[in-house]
């Protein structure tokens, strides 16, 4: 690496994806420097948390990590002071939805808070690059499918999608008021799959709040049986339907959103999806085919805040960041599967 390599900051960056992402940096290059206050990470040896120790021993280069909560404004302080960022990464906050439907106020404290901090500490040291992980939820109950960028927002049917929508809108107008900002916001639709080398992967702590760990543990012997959250959508097979995406395919976005950024961007929003929908049934068939194994399920009540059907028209993205999912159904299935296997009880 040449001394000139860039820093990036990446908060969260010890969880699913911030994880991901921090490998696919170190691979291109940079310098990521990780802060994460650990809420939804397994602490490992070395003082690293388990993932990022684990992304050393896959790219054999040593991650610079801080344990720190971006809602402490001293604290982001000291680290803007220590390091000389070129852009941040943004993927710090509390992300389950039905939790945040019970818990609003520690969603929006946590999420809008700890994101108005980090970036009045941008502002402070003259670091105006970010990159902001968002969210299909910002959609809401969607008015015609795929969505696209220009699909209505705001109409949100949790906490949870709602504090990406007001970040997002915090974001635009920080542009607008600041020609010299840069921010590119990425719309996850649904993050699955792991790491082709089986060591990092989706480690829900607790009872899994998304589909495909939980039929992952199914499958593995953890848990017994699947709850289908109702089957009596209007879609094909009555079950809801989503647009998965392999977490490799979404770190690789990430970089793209990087080098967007150096074009002087202004505000950029971007779908990150596969443009396909599949129903919870067919996740479940691509999960028994990838294991060998089978999966038992049982049809229970629909869940609050669930939509029929969810998934992206991502043209967008390919035009203008030159970025398009490379991995199918298939792969996403086989490499959660490995991981799993490997890592029968997470990390």
């Amino acid at each position: 690496q040449g001394a000139m390599a860039e820093k990036i900051l990446v908060t969260g960056g010890a969880g699913y994806i911030g994880s991901h992402c921090v490998l696919e940096l170190l691979e291109a290059g940079y310098v990521p420097v990780v802060v994460d206050n650990l809420h939804n990470a397994i602490r490992g040896a070395d003082a690293l948390p388990e993932s990022l120790r684990r992304v050393q021993q896959i790219v054999r280069q040593p991650v610079l990590f801080q344990e720190l909560d971006i809602t402490d404004e001293a604290a982001l302080q000291e680290l803007f002071r220590k390091h000389r960022f070129s852009a941040v990464m943004h993927l710090a906050g509390l992300k389950a939805v039905g939790e945040s439907v019970q818990k609003p106020l520690e969603y929006y404290s946590v999420n809008l808070t700890g994101t108005i901090r980090l970036l009045q500490t941008m502002k402070a040291h003259g670091v105006r690059n970010i990159i902001f992980s968002s969210s299909a939820t910002v959609y809401g109950d969607p008015q015609y499918l795929p969505l696209d960028e220009n699909h209505p927002v705001g109409g949100c049917t949790n906490p949870y999608g709602k504090s990406k929508y007001f970040i997002e809108e915090m974001i635009r107008d920080l542009c607008k008021a600041g020609k010299d900002w840069n921010a590119v916001v990425l719309r996850y639709f649904n993050p699955i799959g792991a790491h082709e080398s089986g060591m990092i992967g989706e480690d829900p702590q607790g009872i899994p709040n998304n589909l495909m760990p939980y039929v992952a543990q199914v499958a593995v012997g953890r848990r017994e049986f699947l709850s289908v959250f109702g089957n009596d959508y209007e879609t094909d097979d009555g079950t809801g339907v989503r647009d998965y995406i392999h977490v490799v395919d979404l770190a690789k976005g990430h970089l793209a959103a990087l080098k967007k950024l150096k074009e002087n961007c202004g505000c950029k929003i971007y779908n990150l999806g596969t443009g396909t929908g599949y129903s919870v049934l067919q996740m479940v068939r691509a999960m028994e085919k990838a294991s060998g194994r089978q999966i038992k399920y049982q049809v229970t009540g629909r869940r609050e805040g669930d939509v029929a059907a969810c998934y992206a028209n991502a043209a967008l993205a390919e035009r203008e960041l030159g970025w398009k999912a490379a991995f199918g159904l298939d792969k996403m299935c086989e490499d959660l599967w490995r991981w799993q296997l490997q890592n029968p009880t997470g990390f």
